[in-house]
């Protein structure tokens, strides 16, 4: 793949796409939109562009109305945009700006313009994604850290709630990490965790969240499976920890799995039902998989 930037074109007149194409298409991957609808699509699809050059004058759908659609979508409000137009007012400008556009660039083009504006726009997404994946990421196993699995979480609820669907949670926990670290060293702790969370990042879905939650301490999100699918996934990536070696270290680990029970059940409910079914695990000698008890038997203990 690539390590170019993409940008996406969006202009309904194939000289103006020509033109911006001859300025940036050494430089970056470029794709190319020739209306507002076709826009919104490739805007969703691989590869997410890293930045969109937005015509406003276009039929059916203006530029305008364009911005504030991919602004309206969770999919594509980070994606930056530039207008290039032909409308040179102030107003132009300024609705352009206050409807989020990073940058208004007006018609005839100047190639050294597009080109320089382009690159810094280009410079500023790639670093605010740099730091976004460092905010959203655990440093050491580069798996999902526990405040983006809160976030992620409560958004799929909410979904789930209005709209239906299953989502099971699986609550992992490294057996006997403490003495791992005490007799290897944490050199060769984290050298496990790193083992561990390999096992079950490659294990999972797309669609999947797997994050480590603290510690020895690791969360999965399966979308769309209910708890006997999250139990046999479980024996699953079970069995492949149990196989894992890392620098001559037998690792076992313990795992409870819960689904949400979408008439009222919060995350905080399902988790706490996971982390219980861990420590029956762990009662039951570790190495194993316990499906939880329902939210109403855990308010009743």
């Amino acid at each position: 793949m690539s390590d170019k930037a993409t940008i996406l074109l969006v202009d309904d007149t194939r000289t103006n796409i020509e033109l911006l194409a001859g300025c940036l298409q050494k430089s970056y991957n470029l794709k190319v939109a020739m209306n507002g609808k076709r826009c919104l699509e490739l805007a969703e699809s691989e590869p997410v562009p890293d930045l969109i050059l937005l015509d406003v004058i276009m039929p059916d759908m203006d530029g305008y109305d364009v911005c504030r659609q991919l602004k309206d979508n969770s999919s594509t409000k980070d994606i930056p945009i530039m207008f290039v137009t032909g409308k040179d007012s102030d107003e132009d400008e300024e609705l352009g700006l206050q409807l989020g556009a990073v940058d208004y660039i007006t018609k005839p083009i100047r190639p050294a313009i597009v080109t320089a504006r382009v690159g810094t726009q280009v410079i500023l997404k790639q670093q605010s994604d740099t730091l976004r994946s460092m905010a959203l990421h655990d440093q050491l196993t580069s798996l999902f850290n526990r405040h983006y699995l809160i976030e992620a979480a409560n958004s799929k609820v909410a979904r789930i709630k209005r709209h239906g669907g299953t989502l099971s949670l699986m609550m992992i926990d490294i057996d006997y990490f403490k003495l791992v670290n005490d007799k290897f060293g944490h050199q060769a702790g984290d050298t496990v965790l790193r083992a561990v969370a390999s096992v079950l990042s490659s294990g999972s879905r797309k669609e999947d969240v797997v994050a480590r939650f603290g510690g020895e301490e690791f969360v999965v999100l399966l979308d769309d499976c209910s708890i006997l699918d999250a139990d046999d996934k479980a024996e699953q990536l079970r069995s492949l920890i149990e196989q894992l070696i890392p620098e001559g270290i037998s690792v076992t680990a313990s795992f409870g799995i819960a689904e949400l029970d979408p008439d009222g059940e919060t995350f905080e409910h399902l988790l706490a039902r996971a982390d219980q079914a861990v420590y029956l695990a762990k009662e039951q000698g570790r190495n194993c998989v316990v499906q939880a008890k329902s939210e109403l038997d855990i308010k009743e203990d």
